[in-house]
């Protein structure tokens, strides 16, 4: 499996993410537009503007609130042509998102466990299952629900893809290429290694859009991703 590479643009203006994929080019076709742009730098906007030049975009902002909200956000999103919307994995949350989304090209994820949080987070948090555990447990409750994939480590991605079968996304963050350091994250994987493992679609933010050439970075981890020779 090939898979697909997703570009987080975690930047603080709407300026610097239309740079970053100026930069980038035609080396990346997929964004991730979290709560840092979507809130502070017109993300919204802007990913309405990558979608009509012809880009994937995937809106990261993990929604949760009554079942009516969830359902009317999520219809919002869909009406953009968005590829990707993420919501929390819990039941009827997905539920919800799962009806607006229905007919559309919109792609509903569900995270499980954030990859910065690893077994005593969890029990800090209140959970009494491990990080795997909750991952089993929300993927499982993913395919009930009828969405279209799940947020889920790459430590964990074998475990989902046999827990949701062959056709259900399995997108991971917390990707790290040879040599780039894990930062916040706790349960990290490398491109190909991910890949194998069960996933997708793979999410790098930081090791692209801090590199010094981005557009060169991005190659490098396709050539990993597809189990080559690092690019210089």
């Amino acid at each position: 499996m090939s898979g697909e590479l997703i570009v987080g643009l975690d930047l603080s203006s709407r300026a610097k993410a239309e740079d970053m994929v100026a930069r980038l080019g035609d080396s990346v076709e997929f964004y991730k537009i979290g709560y840092q742009l979507f809130y502070g730098g017109d993300g919204f906007a802007l990913g309405k503007e990558l979608i009509s030049a012809g880009k994937k975009v995937f809106f990261d902002l993990k929604l949760l609130d009554i079942d009516n909200t969830v359902e009317k956000g999520v219809a919002a999103f869909a009406q953009t042509g968005a590829t990707m919307l993420t919501v929390h994995a819990y039941p009827k949350t997905m539920r919800a998102a799962a009806k607006a989304a229905a007919g559309s090209g919109l792609c509903v994820l569900g995270v499980t466990v954030l990859t910065s949080m690893d077994d005593a987070d969890l029990r800090e948090a209140g959970y009494e299952r491990d990080a795997a555990g909750l991952v089993a447990l929300r993927a499982e409750q993913a395919r009930a629900a009828g969405i279209g994939g799940v947020v889920a480590s790459a430590h964990e991605a074998g475990m989902v893809r046999n827990l949701v079968g062959p056709d259900l996304a399995v997108v991971t963050p917390g990707i790290r290429p040879s040599g780039s350091p894990a930062g916040d994250q706790k349960r990290v994987m490398g491109p190909r290694e991910a890949l194998d493992a069960g996933a997708t679609h793979l999410v790098v933010a930081r090791p692209i859009i801090e590199a010094p050439d981005p557009a060169a970075a991005a190659r490098a981890i396709l050539a990993e991703m597809a189990g080559g020779t690092r690019l210089a």
